[in-house]
């Protein structure tokens, strides 16, 4: 289970999308500054938590050029339903492989019952990783602010090394 750098390219991962269609990773995010959520499940308080802030930052992190995904190994009844509960309008995923994600990524998974442990993954427009938070268990994991303080910085970076 290799864990993913800062600098490297996002592997190719494809997941089933609520309301039909998939969500291909990174392409999808491509253009635009990218955030990858992978949560435990909807019956876990701090992903409900998680998802929920992100869907309320949705304007603040629209207007930073932040698009937004998620999933989980959860059915696709479920992952509606907590859409639903909060408001969640960027693309949701369900069904995912907990086993095949965890090789590609280097997400933890927990054996009994099955499924992957938080993790998160900020995106450079180009679908190289710009940062990476791996947890082992319920907590640590990105909140809306740091990634669009992030990517804030990075932007102001860039802009000055271009203006020189």
């Amino acid at each position: 289970m290799p864990l993913l750098h800062n600098g490297d390219r996002f592997p190719r991962l494809s997941i089933r999308k609520v309301g039909g269609g998939t969500i291909e990773l990174p392409g999808d995010l491509a253009g635009s500054f990218g955030v990858v959520l992978i949560y435990r499940g909807a019956w876990c308080p701090y992903c409900n938590a998680q998802l929920a802030a992100f869907a309320r930052a949705s304007a603040k992190l629209d207007e930073a050029g932040v698009k937004v995904v998620a999933f989980s190994v959860d059915d696709e009844a479920t992952t509606a339903a907590l859409a639903a509960k909060h408001n969640v309008r960027y693309p949701l995923g369900y069904g995912a492989d907990a086993d095949a994600i965890a090789a590609a990524v280097g997400a933890y998974v927990n054996s009994e019952p099955h499924y992957l442990q938080t993790t998160g993954f900020v995106l450079a427009p180009d679908g190289t990783l710009v940062n990476a938070v791996y947890s082992s268990a319920a907590i640590g994991r990105l909140v809306p602010d740091d990634v669009a303080g992030l990517v804030a910085y990075i932007k102001s970076k860039t802009s000055q090394a271009s203006a020189a």
